[in-house]
């Protein structure tokens, strides 16, 4: 089994490298990495960004999450809608009219370089511990499934997934990425809907009549209405219409894709193509995990638990998938490799784009001449392989804390993260004050430690949890600090 999983996980890392040629073949400078020569077609810029968007988390957190917390991660997908329609009206006409390359320079404009340097720095931190995070949950599955038999190290795979990734982006950049998020979105959905279909033959049911017995069973319940439960629906669906603006409209890696594209309106046909496209795939994911716990249910096969006797929900889809059947066991791993390969090039493309253009003061390239093309070019070469060194380091770092499911670990963190962001593009876009830029970093950083405090003691003071609305909270303090130090 361990042999074939390799054989199939090298074949489809060549796919990649075919389809990177192809791209990068005829142009490998720095606006093909950095803009992609703004020559993307949208359809498959949309049909990419599914796969950027689900990546490993929702692959295995989604379907396991079904055991704790059934249908509720609905409503937060509901709100994903509302937000992308926000990016569509608001957000891109403004980095299409200031034709951006880091969406980051618009705070320079708006602000000073403080506040500039203060959301990439948001973004970089934001960026590389999440992205890592997804990218870790790849390699632990196939570790614990493939590498741990032949007794390699935890950090052997970890440095393969990120040498791979690195080599794949390293001329073309967001040009070869968006072409290969299109590879990876097919393997990623492939990948569920095979299980789903195995498990319906293994039950010798339909779907219809899964989903009922799921609904009896009380799993695919969609809307929380308890007012103090983490999960609320109503809180759900704002958190998620932040979260999509947030960790989309003002994040580099997602936006960047979008920046590709030739036009405004070719992006925001984009975005909203693709925000309609995440309410089917999610679903699609959710019913998966529906199946996974009936089968094990009808099967007797034990759901995994941890030391203390939890279930643990980000290792039953691999379990059930690599119980079922070798092909199954295939297409588990194929899905896994491109929802990892699918977050972390972009990431690295992203971070080395953000940390040239906001720290490195790179001008696009008919902003310089060809002795600063070529030096900027090495210069960007030597950056994007530093933040893969550290994109490893991070995934390696993370093993020991992995006891809970990583897609609230993700959410924890963009709320603490993105929230400085969200005030600082909301005050912005929607005041016309300017500010104290010096300050700016104060009140960026205070703001995460204010929200961290009311995460932890808010339960014990009133009854309340606080989920993912702990993000717009951190927004609103950050825009009530930047209103402390506006200027006259």
């Amino acid at each position: 089994m361990e042999s074939i999983i390799l054989i199939c996980f090298l074949a489809y890392t060549a796919l990649l490298f075919i389809v990177m040629w192809f791209s990068s073949r005829k142009s490998a400078n720095n606006d093909a990495f950095f803009r992609g020569q703004r020559k993307s077609p949208w359809p498959v810029v949309a049909y990419g960004m599914i796969g950027a968007s689900l990546s490993g988390v929702t692959f295995m957190s989604v379907p396991g999450g079904v055991y704790y917390g059934q249908f509720t991660y609905m409503p937060l997908v509901f709100g994903y809608v509302l937000g992308y329609i926000v990016i569509a009206v608001v957000l891109l006409p403004l980095y299409y009219k200031l034709n951006l390359t880091s969406i980051y320079t618009y705070l320079n404009q708006r602000f000073g370089v403080a506040s500039e340097k203060t959301g990439a720095a948001f973004f970089i931190l934001s960026r590389l511990t999440g992205s890592a995070l997804r990218m870790y949950l790849v390699v632990f599955v196939l570790y614990e499934f493939v590498f741990r038999s032949w007794g390699i190290p935890f950090w052997v795979p970890a440095v393969i997934f990120i040498a791979i990734i690195l080599l794949y982006t390293f001329r073309g950049g967001v040009k070869t990425v968006v072409w290969t998020d299109t590879l990876q979105t097919t393997f990623l959905i492939l990948a569920a809907v095979v299980t789903v279909v195995a498990i319906l033959k293994q039950l010798d049911i339909t779907l219809p009549q899964l989903l009922r017995r799921s609904s009896e069973a009380g799993y695919t319940r969609i809307f929380e209405t308890d007012p103090t439960a983490s999960k609320y629906y109503w809180k759900q669906i704002v958190s998620g219409m932040f979260i999509t603006i947030t960790m989309t409209g003002l994040d580099q890696d997602m936006m960047q894709k979008n920046l590709t594209c030739k036009t405004l309106r070719s992006a925001q046909k984009n975005v909203l193509t693709s925000s309609l496209l995440f309410i089917i795939v999610n679903l699609i994911f959710l019913s998966l995990g529906a199946a996974l716990i009936a089968y094990c249910q009808s099967s007797g096969f034990p759901l995994p638990v941890n030391e203390a006797g939890a279930v643990v929900g980000d290792k039953i889809f691999p379990a059930v998938a690599f119980h079922i059947s070798s092909f199954t066991a295939v297409v588990f791993v194929l899905g896994m490799v491109a929802a990892g390969y699918s977050s972390a090039d972009g990431t690295l493309t992203a971070l080395t784009t953000t940390f040239c253009y906001n720290f490195l003061r790179f001008r696009n390239s008919e902003q310089t001449t060809d002795e600063i093309q070529q030096h900027e070019l090495r210069t960007r070469r030597w950056v994007h392989v530093g933040f893969a060194v550290l994109y490893l380091l991070v995934i390696i770092a993370f093993r020991p804390f992995h006891n809970q499911s990583l897609i609230d670990t993700l959410f924890d963190i963009a709320g603490f993260t993105y929230g400085p962001l969200l005030g600082l593009y909301t005050f912005g876009l929607f005041t016309h004050r300017s500010v104290h830029d010096r300050w700016v970093p104060i009140v960026a950083i205070l703001s995460p430690i204010i929200c961290y405090i009311l995460k932890v003691y808010m339960p014990q003071w009133t009854g309340y949890h606080f989920g993912f609305e702990l993000l717009l909270l951190n927004g609103l303090i950050t825009f009530i600090g930047l209103l402390l130090i506006r200027k006259k």
